[in-house]
């Protein structure tokens, strides 16, 4: 409706002298809901433009839209109000059509064709396999997997990628690590061959602040355990493993290759199968070591240097960003050798340029916000459209618990497992809680509302709404209610009922807007707002024992009800219940 609207408008304005070509029409609903569904304010944008009062532009509006004849099967009022805005009021019959949509369509009611034809590739969680997901990952991974599925709901082919690294300092760090843990466990001749432990079984819960996860609970520190060595528990346990493996084998080890890759296979294996708890699938895993082992970086500096960007000093590598409006210049390579994480990243974006997506999105931690414009910087210097390129930037998560806040280092290993997280309060909760707030803000994690099994509990509101709907169903059915009889819609008069089909009938355009904007949080609101127009119709409306037709009618209402919060909660990537 609002894109009909629009270009009514836009027709309508195109027969006034002087409004400018690119003016674009605002529709929005009134402030208060009794004065239409729609309004526009674009007499008053207009006026100082046009030197006419807001009011005369609006009424030579709403005599040109009379002329152009708007369709009274969906608009049944326009008028001018206040100083120049003009509302429109939809007619009852677009309502119950909306609604009869929402009823055909079913499952996939909400989809939209936007992206049709179009490629996305979402980027996310892109932890190195150095140790289990913490609390910190688990935002990024539920953002990136749920703006995926907005995507795949207004039509894009969306691949979700990871992207690691398995060599460099932190891998050399993680295997020395292990190796130490090994040589200590070696040297003590009485050591038995214990089980492997299970990591999973034995991690405590956080209470208080005070309580650390078991996998992050930091371990007393050797003589031979190296200073700058992970620190976290579940780097005993895989030197434990190993040395029950192949303890001899191990004394003749001279260097930390297999302790490397014995720790890499492990905790990935772990971080698949924390996302996998959360309902999250990778489509590709992108190494950054493969672009090292192609050539890429190599090609992207010497292409950067060939257009004039990359100088030396001080026996390192700069890029010229202060050609590009930055106050400093960038280093590329160090004088070590090594390169900064800008160059691989830069060389990692052309790649998905190459790869030939129509939108690129990264999701990334507020500690990135200072390094990806220079990515952007780099990919713009060699010619290539960074525009393509998206980055959402999500502010960090604090546990909170007792009204204190649960305290966290992953430098020290006292950090909360993603995992752990999901144990106490579940996935489903685990994934609206991170998705409840906007990505921009920081995010308080209460754990004693997560755990909370009632109303107060934003997650079991939604999804005991979805649970009570599938209940009068079954109930229905018991009585032996007649679902396949004709549906007469207009039956539906009650101010409850007209207030509910108007939150249902908003979904596709909720879904299709919420996608454009990135902002799923915004998707958790509207489904909040559906459930609680349903209970008020719920309480307001009784379904069995009243006059055929209207008891048809407003179970075709409470069945359209349960396909939105259905496939709402599909899209944050939720279970919708129907026991609770």
């Amino acid at each position: 409706m609002k894109a009909y609207l629009k270009q009514v408008l836009i027709g309508a304005l195109s027969g006034i002298e002087h409004v400018p070509d690119d003016f674009e029409p605002e529709l929005m609903p009134p402030a208060n809901p009794e004065h239409g569904d729609l309004a526009t304010n674009c007499a008053l944008k207009l006026a100082r433009h046009l030197r006419r009062s807001p009011h005369q532009i609006a009424e030579d509006l709403v005599q040109r839209l009379a002329s152009a004849g708007l369709d009274k099967d969906r608009i049944a009022v326009y008028e001018v109000a206040g100083p120049g805005f003009i509302n429109f009021r939809f007619s009852s019959r677009y309502w119950y059509l909306e609604l009869q949509a929402c009823l055909d369509e079913h499952a996939n009611y909400g989809r939209t064709q936007e992206g049709t034809g179009k490629r996305a590739l979402v980027e996310f969680v892109s932890a190195n396999p150095t140790g289990p997901l913490t609390v910190g990952h688990g935002r990024n991974a539920v953002l990136g997997d749920t703006i995926a599925n907005l995507l795949e709901w207004t039509g894009y082919d969306v691949t979700r990628e990871y992207y690691f690294n398995d060599a460099g300092r932190q891998m050399r760090v993680l295997g020395v690590s292990v190796r130490g843990r090994c040589d200590e466990l070696l040297a003590d001749a009485s050591q038995p061959f214990a089980r492997e432990p299970k990591a999973v079984a034995h991690r405590q819960r956080y209470a208080t602040k005070k309580l650390v996860s078991g996998r992050g609970q930091p371990v007393a520190v050797s003589t031979t355990f190296p200073d700058d060595g992970y620190l976290g528990s579940y780097i005993t346990d895989i030197a434990q493993a190993l040395v029950n493996e192949r303890r001899l084998s191990l004394l003749e080890e001279t260097g930390t290759e297999v302790f490397t890759a014995a720790a890499k296979l492990v905790i990935f294996t772990d971080i698949k199968a924390t996302l996998q708890r959360l309902g999250i699938r990778m489509d590709t895993y992108f190494n950054e070591h493969s672009l090292y082992e192609s050539g890429a970086v190599a090609e992207t500096l010497e292409a950067l240097r060939a257009a004039g960007f990359v100088y030396e000093k001080d026996q390192a590598q700069w890029l010229k960003t202060t050609d590009l409006g930055k106050e400093k210049d960038t280093v590329l390579v160090k004088r070590s050798g090594e390169p900064t994480y800008r160059l691989p990243d830069i060389a990692y974006h052309r790649n998905k340029c190459v790869r030939g997506y129509d939108v690129i999105i990264d999701i990334f931690g507020a500690d990135h916000i200072a390094t990806y414009p220079d990515v952007l910087r780099g990919l713009r210097i060699l010619g290539y459209d960074d525009s393509r390129v998206e980055v959402i930037i999500y502010q960090f998560v604090t546990l909170v618990c007792g009204g204190e806040e649960v305290k966290m280092s992953t430098r020290k290993a006292n950090f909360v497992t993603l995992d752990e997280l999901i144990e106490d309060v579940g996935p489903d909760v685990t994934r609206y809680f991170f998705l409840m707030r906007s990505a921009q803000r920081h995010l308080e994690f209460d754990l004693d509302l997560a755990r909370e099994a009632s109303d107060k509990n934003p997650v079991f509101y939604l999804q005991y709404a979805h649970a009570r709907i599938c209940s009068i169903l079954r109930k229905a059915k018991e009585t032996g209610f007649v679902f396949d009889r004709d549906i007469d819609l207009t039956q539906l008069t009650h101010t409850a009922e007209l207030a509910l089909i108007k939150e249902i009938v908003q979904f596709p355009q909720v879904v299709a807007r919420i996608a454009l904007a990135r902002e799923p949080h915004r998707l958790t609101s509207y489904l909040r707002g559906v459930a609680e127009a349903f209970t008020r119709f719920y309480h307001a409306c009784r379904i069995i024992g009243e006059p055929s037709l209207l008891a048809t009618a407003r179970m075709a209402l409470a069945q359209a009800t349960r396909v939105v919060l259905r496939n709402g909660l599909s899209i944050l990537g939720l279970a919708a219940p129907t026991h609770m």
